[in-house]
């Protein structure tokens, strides 16, 4: 199975078959309608704009029927159910999308203030190895070969990524959500939350449009 890094929240997944799995295209991703378009299928974590991409969704929905798009239900309210192309899932849900095998974890988005209200997140875990968490370090109930790592972002905070990180106990992790970091902050975080730091673990930065084994 092969990923592709993309800006900010965005991944692919290729190799489970002809199709091409994406997940979280936002308004943060600048080629976001591109992959869209390139898509078989989409996973959505939640709502906010910088892994949402309403508009973009919604004109490649009315252009291809094929189109799947698949999220909390805030995500079916957003698009319409469009004959049942737009799936509403929660935890415990598993798929098949795409050609690849997808369990949903999770409920809610990490807590960025008391003021802000928290939305339904969830995270994707694909082919049984690779776990994209969306805005959240909620441990899933599995077992992650690839952990995809959050490290920038307005509710993230690196003691927290470290013991997710410890719980979660994968084999790889690769940062993802690190748009708001410039290089010598995702450097730090690397330092901080890599094998010489808190977790003993490597974080890898794959930059975007990059791919990699997974």
């Amino acid at each position: 199975m092969r990923l592709t890094k993309h800006t900010h929240a965005c991944v692919a997944f290729t190799g489970g078959g002809d199709g091409t799995l994406l997940v979280d295209p936002g308004t943060f991703t600048p080629d976001a309608a591109k992959l869209i378009a390139e898509a078989t299928a989409v996973l959505v974590t939640h709502e906010h704009f910088d892994h949402f991409d309403d508009a973009a969704l919604a004109v490649e929905l009315d252009r291809r029927p094929e189109l799947r798009v698949y999220g909390p239900a805030a995500i079916r309210e957003k698009l319409g159910e469009r004959d049942g192309r737009v799936v509403a899932v929660r935890a415990g849900d598993r798929l098949e999308v795409a050609g690849f095998r997808v369990e949903v974890h999770g409920e809610r988005h990490a807590l960025i203030h008391e003021d802000i209200p928290l939305v339904d997140n969830v995270g994707y875990l694909v082919e049984g190895r690779v776990f994209h968490p969306g805005d959240s370090y909620r441990v899933p109930e599995a077992e992650v070969e690839t952990l995809l790592l959050p490290t920038s972002g307005p509710w993230t905070k690196l003691g927290e990524a470290a013991e997710f990180v410890r719980a979660v106990r994968p084999a790889r992790m690769i940062q993802v959500h690190e748009l708001m970091l410039s290089e010598l902050g995702q450097n730090s975080a690397r330092m901080l939350l890599g094998e010489k730091g808190l977790t003993g673990l490597p974080l890898e930065i794959l930059p975007a449009g990059e791919s990699t084994d997974v």
